[in-house]
């Protein structure tokens, strides 16, 4: 089981981990992973913070690759606009579907996820 971890966990993880205390675990187990979008959503922020330990290590983590279906991101963003979420972004709309490409289980903290989780089957971790 690999864990795709959204930008929402990290940024809570290095700021107070408060709500991301299960991800040591899945850290030492090994079963995490990421993607380039998370990455570019992470990454000029800790360059600014000079931490680049931190962006070392997010670099060392099992990376997916991207392969964007445009015809099923636009396919998710109507379902969303048809059932009332008008501020789903095209970047979680990509990580979504990166997610479903690859069989991952997501790990986010934002409560679209779980919203659109009743419209569009893929596998959320819950929180």
């Amino acid at each position: 089981m690999n864990i795709l971890i959204d930008s929402s966990v990290w940024i809570d993880y290095f700021r107070s981990g408060k709500s991301s205390l299960k991800l040591d675990e899945y850290i030492e187990q090994n079963i995490i992973c990421t993607n380039d979008l998370i990455l570019a959503e992470l990454i000029p922020f800790l360059r600014i913070k000079n931490q680049y330990k931190i962006i070392k290590l997010l670099n060392e983590v099992t990376r997916i690759p991207l392969h964007i279906n445009w015809k099923k991101v636009m396919n998710y963003q109507t379902i969303c606009i048809k059932n009332g979420l008008n501020k789903v972004g095209i970047p979680d709309l990509i990580i979504l579907d990166n997610t479903i490409q690859n069989n991952l289980l997501l790990y986010s903290l934002d409560k679209h996820f779980r919203i659109i989780n009743k419209y569009i089957s893929f596998r959320l971790l819950e929180v």
